[in-house]
């Protein structure tokens, strides 16, 4: 099981340099944003997120074998790593932070044994029904999260059902200046995407957001804003929790890992088949290995694979992960000299972003696709998403695992299966059986 190093910068010619090196800019434009977001909804301080965008980004880039995977915090980890630590503690409680670290040395612990005993495949068994069903529930519990801090507001009750419901009655509460920056952030996120694509949207929403509550000095309206951030980079940190701790934070660590891998192998095979390099799936599990243990030991948190950052790397032409070691100095710098400029950033704004992300994870088309070609995988999804949003992300994984066993028992007692009828002087198929409805 030999590691190979920098395969990730192969091919990168001396021409390709200052493309390679302006993405690692956009990257940095699109992360700090998304970061300071996804962190807010993990329940996480906004230095964690930061954090998460500096070492953790090199050692991919150094471990992993695609050109191109980005990896970073994902809507879908956040939410499931903030609903379960929330089981075992609260956010303002300094130990919510230290579990969330563990967590995270959980999940590189667990990406170790994955690579060592090539296990790497069991994320094939979580069905295309089944993960859709997951993360579309995820990502609507996100948005719902969001919408609350678009419209300024607090939902003190309990569940997803009755918290819609009290956003419902207490819309007419709701602060007009907060609603107009959460609104406005994603009008102008989409409209950069339609009229100037490469132009980070985000990034462009946050600085107008920013100043607008600077000049007209909205935050004495009632618009939050994000407050004083701690300059400087991280320091070595040794989660201060005990066995115990890991050992209840081990189903959410696993749903993590599975969650990753299921995606993160997928889009770093599709864009090595699109652009004719090779990716070794194995070196990428210990690549996330590393990555995880490299933020949890320097203050950040569990780290997946981001399919909108690569995607948006392949648009500006990277083929390379020199953008993450770019994107990783960029933040380093705003951590050490502009994080006063951070203090106004409004965080309806912040959720605006989120928000405008977390959409695309609500897989309407998939599941659409699955109601017309397959029903019955198709309420093996629906059953995945309504467990998460009644019961919560930790008891969708355990549903989520369940039907995904069922669904693969189902499939080997029923076989695809061909009769062969014979002809003069050939074969032919008379009748195939598929798979049943």
């Amino acid at each position: 099981m030999t590691i190979q190093l920098f395969q990730g910068l192969r091919g990168v010619k001396h021409a390709d340099l200052p493309n390679e090196i302006l993405a690692g800019i956009t990257l940095a434009a699109l992360m700090i944003p998304l970061n300071i977001g996804y962190a807010q909804v993990a329940g996480l301080p906004i230095t964690v997120g930061l954090y998460s965008a500096l070492l953790p980004l090199i050692a991919f880039a150094i471990f992993s074998t695609s050109r191109q995977l980005v990896a970073g915090p994902d809507a879908a980890i956040s939410a499931l790593l903030g609903s379960s630590l929330v089981a075992f503690a609260v956010p303002t409680d300094p130990r919510y932070t230290q579990l969330a670290y563990a967590i995270t040395l959980l999940c590189a612990f667990i990406f170790f044994l994955f690579w060592y005993f090539k296990l790497g495949f069991l994320a094939n068994f979580l069905s295309k029904a089944v993960l859709a069903g997951f993360i579309s529930g995820l990502g609507i519990e996100v948005l719902t999260s969001q919408i609350k801090k678009i419209m300024g507001i607090s939902v003190e009750a309990d569940g997803w059902f009755r918290e819609v419901f009290e956003l419902i009655g207490n819309v007419f509460e709701a602060n007009f200046y907060t609603v107009a920056i959460g609104v406005g952030s994603i009008v102008i996120i989409r409209l950069l995407k339609r009229v100037a694509p490469k132009v980070p949207g985000a990034l462009v929403a946050l600085i107008v957001m920013t100043m607008l509550v600077s000049w007209l000095h909205l935050d004495q309206r009632g618009v939050s804003v994000l407050g004083e951030i701690p300059s400087g980079l991280p320091t070595l940190t040794i989660p201060q929790v005990t066995f115990g701790d890991f050992v209840k934070l081990l189903p959410a660590a696993l749903a993590i890992c599975g969650i990753t891998l299921a995606e993160g192998l997928l889009v770093a095979r599709n864009y090595a088949q699109q652009r004719g390099y090779p990716v070794d799936a194995d070196q990428e599990v210990f690549g996330f290995g590393v990555t995880n243990v490299a933020a949890g030991l320097t203050g950040g948190f569990s780290i997946g694979a981001s399919a909108s950052r690569t995607a948006a790397m392949d648009s500006v032409g990277s083929r390379s992960q020199i953008p993450s070691l770019v994107g990783a100095g960029v933040v380093a710098v705003v951590l050490l000299f502009f994080t006063q400029q951070l203090a106004l950033l409004p965080n309806a704004a912040l959720a605006g972003i989120v928000a405008n992300a977390v959409v695309k994870l609500i897989e309407v088309d998939d599941l659409q696709e699955l109601f017309k070609v397959r029903r019955s995988e198709f309420w093996v999804a629906i059953a995945c998403l309504l467990s998460v949003l009644v019961l919560g992300p930790l008891a969708g994984v355990v549903i989520a695992f369940l039907l995904s066993v069922v669904d693969l028992l189902r499939r080997a007692s029923h076989p695809p299966t061909a009769v062969l009828a014979g002809v003069p002087g050939k074969y032919r198929f008379v009748e195939a059986s598929r798979y049943p409805e």
